[in-house]
Order: C-alpha cells, then sequence, then structure tokens
C-alpha cells in the first residue's frame, strides 16, 4: 500500500516547488495534455485568425495569409523555444516573473510581472469582446447600440464562475476544448473544400490593400493578425503547479501549442482564403470571416461554422482567465501587488486563487472600457506580452554566459541556445516598433502611459520593499528547511 507511483510522483513535484521557496497551496491535477490544452485554448486558432481575418485582409489581402503567417509561426517558435527552457528550469506559478526575478534580480522581475500582467488583461479583453462582437453580428444586433458591452460582461462573469470553481473542472474543459478545436477545423475545413467554390492556389499570393497606406507597409501591420493569435502560450508555465511532471510537460506544452497551431491555423486561413469570390467585397464587410463563410456557403451552414468557431472563442477566454489568474496570485504572494494577501488568497474549498480570478475578469472589463476599439486591444496585449516574454530571455542569455545559471531542467536548447534565444530577441525587438505605428497609436500611447506609472510606483513604493521570489541564483537565498538547498535545481 506504500508503493503509490502516483503519490511519490506529486511529492517529488512538491518538493521540487519547495527548493524553488514555496509551499504546495494549489491543485496539482493537470496532466501533460491538459497543460499543453491550456496554451492551445489561448492561441486558440478559431479566436485570433478569425477574429482579426479582417485585419489581415484589409491590410494585406491573401499574401499576409499565405505568407506572413508562416513567417509569424517560425519567429514565434523561437520565442516558444527560449521560453520552454526556463520554464523546465524554473517551474513556478510566477513563470516569466519568477525567472527574470532569480536570473536578474527583483527591479527586473517586478517589471516583467506587470508587464505579463498588462498583457494578460488585454488579451483576455480582446478574446472575449471580440467573442461578443460576433455573438451580436450572429444575432443581428448593431454593434453601436451598446449591445456588445452586456455580452461581454456575461461571457467574463461566466469565465470567472468555471475558474472560481477550481482547476478539475477548468482542466476537463481544457481538455475538450482542445478537441473541439481541432474538431472545429475539420468541419469548418471539410465544408469549404466539399460545398464552397475555390480559387486556385495563386490567388493566395494577391496583393491586396484596402487601406491608404503602401503594400508594403500594410502587409507589415496586417502581420498583427498573426502575432496577436500566437499569444498566451505561456499560460503553460503559469500552471506549472498545477502540472505533474512539470519540467518536462510545461515546457512540451508551450512549445508544442505554438507548432501545433502553427499547422492547423494554416490550413484554416487557407481553406477560407480560397473561398473568396469578391476580395474588396469581403475585405471591406462589417465582419469578413462571417462574409465569405456566408457567401460561399450559403447563410444556414455558414453561420452554423461560425458557431462553432464562437464556441471556441468561449473555451480560449476561459484559458486566458486561468493563466491570468495564476499570474497575479504569484506575484501577490511575493508582495509584488497591491492588497496582495488578498489577492494570494486560496478558495479553501476550491483551492483555486479566487480573489485573483475576479479581478481578472474585472481588470479586463476596464480595459475594454478604456479602449473603446478591438484592434487597440490586441495591439496593447500583444505589446505587453512580448516585452514581458523579451525580459527573461534576455537576463536567461546572459546569466549562462556568466555561469549563474549553470544547472538547468530536462527540456533544453544545449548549444543551440545563443541562437534561439538571439532570434527571439529580436523578432520581440520588431513586434514592439512594428504595433505601436498607425492605426494602433493608441496601444503604444496606452503601453508607454503604463510603463511610466510602472516605473513612478516602483520608485515611490516597491523599491526598498519588493524583495521578489524567495530563492534567487543571484544572492545566497535566506535558510528554507534543512531540506531545501538554497540553489533551485541543485
Amino acid at each position: 500500500m506504500d508503493n503509490d507511483p502516483k503519490g511519490a510522483s506529486l511529492d517529488a513535484d512538491a518538493a521540487q516547488l519547495q527548493r524553488l521557496g514555496y509551499a504546495q497551496q494549489l491543485l496539482r491535477e493537470m496532466g501533460g495534455f491538459s497543460n499543453f490544452a491550456v496554451s492551445f485554448s489561448i492561441i486558440s486558432i478559431l479566436t485570433g485568425a478569425v477574429t482579426l481575418y479582417g485585419h489581415g485582409l484589409r491590410f494585406g489581402g491573401p499574401f499576409v495569409m499565405a505568407v506572413g503567417w508562416p513567417l509569424v509561426a517560425v519567429m514565434t517558435l523561437m520565442v516558444a523555444a527560449s521560453l520552454a527552457q526556463l520554464a523546465s528550469s524554473f517551474p513556478t506559478a510566477g513563470a516569466l516573473y519568477h525567472w527574470s526575478a532569480m536570473l536578474g534580480g527583483p527591479r527586473v522581475g517586478f517589471f516583467t510581472a506587470w508587464l505579463n500582467t498588462i498583457g494578460q488583461f488585454a488579451i483576455t479583453a480582446g478574446i472575449d469582446y471580440g467573442l461578443a462582437e460576433f455573438v451580436a453580428d450572429m444575432l443581428g444586433w448593431p454593434r453601436e447600440r451598446g449591445y456588445v458591452l452586456p455580452i461581454y460582461a456575461a461571457i467574463l462573469f461566466s469565465h470567472a464562475v468555471l475558474n472560481h470553481v477550481g482547476v478539475r473542472a477548468v482542466a476537463l474543459l481544457n481538455n475538450l476544448s482542445a478537441w473541439y478545436h481541432v474538431a472545429g477545423v475539420a468541419l469548418l475545413i471539410g465544408a469549404l473544400v466539399a460545398f464552397a467554390p475555390r480559387r486556385d492556389l495563386g490567388f493566395l499570393f494577391t496583393r491586396f490593400t484596402a487601406e491608404d497606406y503602401s503594400y508594403s507597409y500594410g502587409f507589415l501591420i496586417g502581420l498583427l493578425q498573426a502575432q496577436w493569435t500566437f499569444t498566451g502560450y505561456d499560460a503553460s508555465a503559469h500552471v506549472s503547479e498545477e502540472t505533474k511532471d512539470p519540467t518536462r510537460n510545461a515546457p512540451w506544452g508551450i512549445f508544442l501549442s505554438v507548432a501545433v497551431s502553427a499547422v492547423v491555423g494554416y490550413v484554416l486561413l487557407v481553406g477560407v482564403t480560397l473561398a473568396i469570390g469578391d476580395l474588396p467585397a469581403a475585405a471591406n464587410a462589417p465582419n469578413p470571416f462571417l462574409y465569405v463563410l456566408r457567401e460561399s456557403l450559403g447563410p444556414a451552414l455558414g453561420g452554423a461554422l461560425v458557431w462553432i468557431a464562437i464556441g471556441a472563442m468561449w473555451f480560449c477566454g476561459l484559458s486566458s482567465v486561468t493563466s491570468n489568474s495564476r499570474m497575479l496570485f504569484a506575484f501577490a504572494r511575493d508582495g509584488g501587488l497591491p492588497a496582495s494577501p488578498l489577492l494570494a488568497s486560496v478558495s479553501p474549498r476550491f483551492r483555486s486563487p479566487h480573489v485573483a480570478v475576479w479581478v481578472s475578469v474585472v481588470a479586463a472589463f476596464v480595459v475594454a472600457i478604456w479602449s473603446g476599439a478591438y484592434a487597440a486591444m490586441v495591439a496593447l496585449s500583444t505589446l505587453a506580452l512580448y516585452a514581458s516574454y523579451a525580459v527573461p530571455i534576455w537576463v536567461g542569455w546572459r546569466a549562462r554566459r556568466n555561469g549563474t545559471w549553470s544547472h538547468r531542467g530536462p527540456w533544453d536548447l544545449g548549444r543551440f541556445s545563443p541562437l534561439v534565444n538571439g532570434v527571439a530577441l529580436a523578432w520581440c525587438a520588431a513586434i514592439m516598433v512594428l504595433f505601436v505605428l498607425p492605426p494602433n497609436e493608441l496601444a503604444g500611447y496606452t503601453f508607454a502611459g503604463c510603463l511610466a506609472l510602472l516605473v513612478l510606483y516602483w520608485v515611490a513604493f516597491q523599491r526598498h520593499t519588493f524583495v521578489g521570489p524567495k530563492v534567487t541564483l543571484l544572492h545566497p537565498a535566506p535558510p528554507q528547511s534543512p531540506a531545501a538547498p538554497a540553489h533551485p535545481g541543485t
């Protein structure tokens, strides 16, 4: 009766977490597939690629789908691989924040945490607001008459309730979400192949823009469609403390969620784009994706497939709130937020960070009210999230060079680390420039304002009090217990 491999494995995971300075508080129930499903659901090719389909079509036409998507996918895989390497060494709910603080100090960790938090507030807003717009369009309710906001609030409420209930319900729904996405794409592509008129493959390389920009500029701005889709995959790291064998499952969850989404998403975009009849009419429609499906498949079948995509968007928002709340919980656990003790509390019944869950959805609602424009939400989330990805990759690269980070997890890039990290950082820098240019100035101004406020908050309140994670590689850690070494992973 004492030989319990499952119990021994969970004990080993808890001991590993203790070496990183934290007790096991959250319920550790997720397997490898569940971990992958969280990130795969947040990437959600039936959300980002669909809700921003019109953005890509208007700015760059079919060429953005044919060339822009794979370009962004390859570059994003470099970022994902760099983050996966860090997740394998430091499997905690704090994820990017912990990696930055452990390898670069509390100040670096503080700004990484806030950038990731802002990005996650904005990505939840973008997902659920885009979903609300699609629901309003399908019901025939005009967006400008105030129908979208109540729908948006109801969607956020549903996600908060389920995340409050606990990790078991969310893990089950995320597993269902992964299969739902695959089945949904298969149904959509199958219907297009069987019933829709199709262009020849050469149409995919048509260069078209409905905006008053040069084509080259429009193509670059159109990349936001793919780049916003490939966000949120750090969720696999954020749920590390709820994942079994996280040093392997979390990094594979990060990497595979991007890789699988890249392939399946490309098939989806090619199928929809080849079904376009009148390109200018589709690009200028209020909802180009809905327009293409209804025109090519008829109102009944096209509408039914859009409802399937709407279901995927709902799953996507659910996973986003899961990831966001874990980031808040981990940061508050180390005293980095106002009302940290409250935000770091765990529900005694459900063992979920329930206060952080509700704060996440309220903040997402505020972001939508503030920005007022869907494109601004997605651009802001992309900017903030990729800034938070770049910082730990940079300090990790530097820590490997100077020998501070010498012991790494089983998922490691080895001698390819400098090359992969370098490409990842260059791509993050390009994103930071590209998505503050017109017409995304509001996202740039908001991001700059957030950075200025964070600097003031750090200087005025946190500079002398915030110490970051309990364990760091930069300085000897305070004694934890006789069984807890000073350095994690050794």
